[in-house]
């Protein structure tokens, strides 16, 4: 029996829409074959994870990997927004420690790069990554160093994260 609006004997609406998680279309879908070499920065997919190796990659498959598809299409993960009057007397010292920071992550992990830092409208710093996790240890890292209030922001629905660090 059914009543008005789809509503089945008291029980609700049977036609509501099921909202389905937003995935990251960089994440491959498949494990792509080993070996599997990356054209665009020589990272090779093996043992179940992209790395960097100082073996030969020949006759490895060839894929781009998801840091160089997102720097390709500039589409970061993650976006670090530095701003305030401490920023603009510290600027130096704060930029050799974000690529510190990124170099540590990148020696380690290849997917976790910077995809570049350019000036913001009001005289801001803005850092992209290609990876979730990293502009909040960057960020974190600064706050470390120089005080400072740290905010972070992650949208599920975009998988992206936004970290903004700002000191007078």
């Amino acid at each position: 029996m059914s009543g008005k609006d789809g509503d089945v004997a008291g029980r609700g609406r049977l036609d509501r829409l099921i909202k389905e998680e937003i995935h990251d279309p960089y994440m491959a879908r498949s494990k792509p074959a080993e070996p599997t070499v990356c054209p665009g920065c020589s990272a090779i997919f093996s043992k179940g994870r992209w790395q960097w190796s100082a073996e030969s990659a020949q006759g490895a498959h060839e894929m781009l990997c998801p840091a160089c598809e997102r720097i390709r299409d500039d589409m970061p993960a993650g976006i670090l927004t530095l701003s305030g009057g401490f920023l603009g007397k510290h600027r130096s010292e704060i930029l050799k420690l974000i690529q510190n920071k990124v170099e540590e992550e990148k020696a380690q992990h290849p997917l976790k790069r910077l995809m570049g830092i350019e000036d913001g409208p009001d005289g801001e710093l803005v850092a992209k990554f290609t990876d979730l996790h990293l502009p909040r240890g960057t960020g974190e890292a600064v706050e470390r160093a120089y005080d400072g209030v740290l905010d972070i922001q992650y949208t599920k629905e975009s998988n992206l994260v936004r970290v903004y660090w700002c000191r007078d």
